[in-house]
């Protein structure tokens, strides 16, 4: 047997420095982490067993055990499960070869209290390094079932490790922390003791599906036996009726699904009767995980059929819009053998999956009812993800309608659902209205704004990058059409008396020649000059018509990859503006109207630069300024 030596990477030696001087505020969960890794590792030769009968691997008693060997003071952690190959122990335990290492290392000094850094921990799945904060050095010993050579892994958390193959391991997978010296000053965290053994398990994994026992080491003094005792109860809490569980108890079953270490949000329970059982537990997260919104994030519930381990990740149960939704379905009439290709056509998965989904918006209506901070939270973490649900599930629109909320002018941090929009409609306002944009900030200072803000019309104010779709599918709610005010032609006269008499026929004709004009200099760039009737403040502005698709969602469909034609849009004048009556009364008294031509590109400019955007050709926008302010001074 050859041993060879390997330096960890920069930022797994990083990490493992971080673990040594314990991010963890309570080290107990160590523990935790491994016994969750053991279950896992028994759920996945369970399956492998299940799909592959020809598999060479003992599946008669399946558990984990933990010895202690007061002597030696090292704790073991041991399962006869799937186990790992050299190769696998190399990249998965060796260099910590995973690709959000770094994303994890920055977010974790980062974390404003320990509490937070454990959750980190969890989700970027690097808590086998826990038992670094308890121990000196760490061996790992482990073979794959099915093969016959296996691997000792060791280090002592300094930089190097050590691989070597090993004839004669056992099938699975042992972890043997040799511990840090006893503090006699703190016996609360010595784990050596059985009782500490018993009472961490008791509180962090007595849910698991598998039995974990207690070997070896079986007392204090000369009181030993090798007689095994199962610590953990081994119960399906989502076959147990709300008022037999504690809040507790679910709360570490999502710890452990969900390697978040933070409490989740809400906790939903279902069981269906009838021709078609199941059970189900569902989580929501109080936080949005980091990679949310990457195409490499795993989503979906894990599956189970009579009480047997099916998949981790079956994203069949839920649509993509609750991605972050945690949780276990237990179904009790699908084969054990169930394929990904067979739940996506099976029916009892479809009618699973809507009334699955049901479940979870009613559960977050029943929130926003009941407690506006909880909903608050949830909305905050998750909002953007869920409207994703009003572009892609026709049949749940009205539903998510109803849980949804948006900023508005109305208040600075306030937010409202549609209804609340809609109860409080000015007399005469058929439309809502909304603005979309990048930022809060941005939109508020939109010259689109200015004639809604001075009459005080409410504006719901859209930052998300999925909104600039969701409005155009929705199209209306309870017969209000939903409309922007950055596109078409708005008249709120009607809806201000003290605006309906104004005279725009006879503006219309004043200004008729300067806006024909102008559109033949801009026609590279504008379909249409027209005066604003939505301008109080600014010269210009940009607007687009009715059903021209947005410059943000031009500039999205091309990230997609999708050829999209450039559309022209229409440049409205400020009739009251000091610059714009001064251009109209050059261009009536002057008929050499050369020197116009620069103003009527600025005017274009300043429009394109309120929004956002950029000027075509920024070098010369900056020396027409420079002309124009020399000639001032």
């Amino acid at each position: 047997m050859s041993t060879e030596t390997f330096e960890f990477q920069v930022e797994a030696r990083q990490l493992l420095q971080l673990m040594i001087h314990s991010v963890y505020s309570n080290k107990d969960v160590f523990l935790r982490e491994l016994v969750s890794n053991a279950s896992d590792a028994l759920d996945k030769l369970r399956l492998a067993k299940l799909r592959d009968d020809s598999l060479d691997a003992d599946v008669s008693d399946l558990h984990i055990e933990l010895e202690i060997d007061k002597d030696a003071r090292t704790l073991t952690v041991r399962d006869n499960g799937i186990g790992m190959s050299y190769d696998e122990v190399g990249k998965l335990i060796g260099t910590i070869a995973n690709s959000g290492t770094a994303e994890f290392l920055r977010e974790l000094r980062q974390a404003q209290d320990t509490a937070g850094a454990e959750g980190l921990i969890g989700q970027f799945g690097v808590g086998f390094y826990s038992g670094f904060m308890v121990a000196d050095e760490v061996t790992l010993l482990t073979r794959r079932a099915g093969e016959e050579q296996g691997t000792r892994w060791t280090s002592r958390g300094e930089g190097t490790y050590t691989l070597e193959t090993v004839d004669g391991a056992p099938q699975g997978t042992s972890v043997t922390l040799h511990l840090k010296p006893a503090d006699p000053d703190n016996q609360l965290h010595d784990y050596t003791s059985v009782w500490k053994i018993k009472e961490i398990v008791k509180r962090y994994s007595d849910f698991i599906t598998w039995p974990v026992r207690l070997v070896g080491e079986r007392g204090d003094g000369d009181d030993k036996t090798a007689e095994p005792e199962t610590l953990n109860s081994m119960k399906a809490l989502w076959a147990r009726s709300r008022d037999e569980v504690s809040e507790d108890e679910y709360h570490e079953l999502y710890k452990h699904i969900s390697h978040d270490w933070r409490d989740p949000l809400e906790t939903i329970q279902l069981q269906a009767e009838g021709t078609f059982e199941y059970q189900a537990l569902l989580f929501l997260p109080s936080h949005a995980p980091h990679d949310l919104f990457t195409r490499d994030f795993k989503r979906g519930v894990q599956l189970y059929v009579k009480r047997v381990f099916i998949m981790d990740d079956c994203e069949e149960l839920l649509p993509p819009y609750l991605r972050f939704v945690k949780g276990v379905v237990d179904a009790q009439d699908l084969s054990l053998n169930v394929s990904r290709e067979i739940l996506q056509q099976d029916r009892h998965i479809r009618m699973m999956q809507r009334r699955l989904t049901k479940k979870v918006l009613a559960s977050v209506k029943s929130m926003m009812t009941d407690d506006a901070e909880r909903y608050a939270t949830f909305w905050r973490e998750f909002g953007t993800v869920l409207k994703e649900g009003l572009v892609t599930d026709s049949d749940n629109r009205d539903a998510l309608l109803a849980v949804a909320s948006f900023a508005t002018t109305h208040g600075d941090d306030e937010t409202v659902t549609l209804q609340q929009y809609v109860e409080r409609m000015r007399d005469g306002q058929d439309d809502i209205y909304y603005i979309t944009g990048e930022s809060r900030e941005s939109i508020d200072n939109s010259p689109h704004m200015e004639a809604f803000r001075e009459r005080g019309i409410e504006v719901l104010l859209l930052t998300d990058p999925v909104d600039e779709v969701w409005v155009d599918a929705v199209g209306e709610y309870e017969g209000k059409r939903l409309r922007s005010i950055a596109k078409g032609e708005i008249d709120l006269g009607a809806q201000d008396d003290e605006k309906a008499g104004e005279d725009r026929e006879k503006q219309a004709e004043e200004y008729a020649g300067l806006l024909g004009w102008m559109r033949e200099q801009l026609d590279e760039d504008v379909k249409e000059v027209r005066l604003s009737t939505r301008l109080t403040v600014s010269p210009a502005c940009l607007v687009a018509d009715a059903h021209d698709l947005t410059p943000a969602l031009e500039s999205m469909y091309r990230a997609m990859g999708q050829e999209v034609p450039r559309t022209k849009r229409i440049l409205e004048l400020n009739a009251d503006h000091a610059l714009v009556k001064g251009l109209n009364q050059a261009y009536r008294e002057r008929e050499d109207r050369s020197e116009l031509t620069d103003t009527t590109e600025l005017l274009y400019s300043l429009a394109v630069l309120a929004e956002g955007g950029r000027p075509k050709d920024p070098a010369r926008f900056v020396q027409l300024m420079a002309d124009r302010m020399e000639r001032t001074l």
